[in-house]
């Protein structure tokens, strides 16, 4: 019952902002899963463009409202404001939006979001439609983080390494990070998939061990 409800509830909100994508419930499968209200939403929105083949077109609009969002503090504290009314924030963006020449699915997503009260959690959408899209290219992200930088022999061996996650067809998106709070080895995560090989890890184990132990 729960997952014949989800179901239906996801095709609600298809048919909200995409009703070509939802004709017959001919739904669109996501190349993997992104989880939460963000990626609820992402995933309708990624079904509908699919159908009508806008899938490039509404990232680069995702992307730009982004940046809309990074440039104009007065719009982010509208988009964010709690106390504003629903029908204000919708007719608001879809003039925006219309100014900005952005196709219908991407205008009738932001409105959706602003009739439900969800359009503060925006940023969480954009960035779960921009792993959907990711995936969909093949693409694999994959975040390193270690406690100093790599050397270009040490780099060299972790993207060796890091290519037998792949599969045929996949390429490696592949971003570092430092944090000294590590103090040695390093964090993975590639996918979904986690990996704590740190030493600040381990000595927390260590640390449980010996606390269990006493």
């Amino acid at each position: 019952p729960l997952a014949k409800m989800a179901s239906f509830r996801f095709s609600q909100l298809v048919r909200q902002f995409g009703t070509s994508a939802a004709r017959n419930g001919q739904l669109v499968n996501p190349p993997i899963q992104v989880f939460g209200i963000e990626g609820r939403y992402a995933t309708a929105l990624y079904s509908a463009a699919s159908k009508q083949k806008q899938l490039d077109a509404v990232e680069k609009e995702m992307t730009n409202f982004k940046g809309l969002l990074e440039k104009d503090r007065k719009l982010k504290e509208f988009v964010t404001n709690p106390s504003l009314q629903r029908v204000q924030k919708k007719a608001v963006l879809e003039e925006v939006l219309k100014k900005q020449k952005f196709s219908e699915l991407t205008i009738n997503l932001m409105s959706a979001m602003a009739e439900n009260g969800r359009i503060s959690k925006i940023g969480g959408v954009i960035n779960s439609f921009s792993q959907l899209m990711s995936a969909h290219r093949g693409e694999v992200r994959c975040t390193v983080k270690t406690a100093k930088n790599l050397d270009n022999a040490a780099m060299g061996e972790l993207k060796t390494a890091l290519q037998g996650f792949l599969k045929k067809g996949e390429t490696l998106q592949l971003s570092t990070e430092v944090d000294p709070a590590l103090i040695g080895g390093m964090v993975v995560t590639i996918g979904d998939r986690f990996v704590d090989m740190s030493m600040a890890s381990k000595i927390k184990n260590y640390t449980n061990l010996i606390k269990q132990a006493v």
